[in-house]
C-alpha cells in the first residue's frame, strides 16, 4: 500500500498515481502533512497557512 513519505499516512493508490513523482510509488507529502508541500525534489513548509 503506497504511504506518504514525510508522515507515513496511508494514501490511496489513485492518489499515489497522481501525486508521487516519476517511477516513484509513495508521494513526497499528502493532504494529511500539515502545512507542508512539494517544492521541486523537496518537501517543505507552506508559505502561508493551509486548511485553515
Amino acid at each position: 500500500m503506497p504511504e506518504c513519505q514525510n508522515c507515513g499516512s496511508f494514501v490511496t493508490p489513485a492518489y499515489a498515481r497522481v501525486f508521487a513523482p516519476t517511477n516513484m510509488d509513495d508521494p513526497r507529502v499528502c493532504p494529511y502533512c500539515d502545512d507542508m508541500v512539494r517544492d521541486g525534489a523537496d518537501v517543505r513548509k507552506a508559505r502561508s497557512p493551509r486548511n485553515s
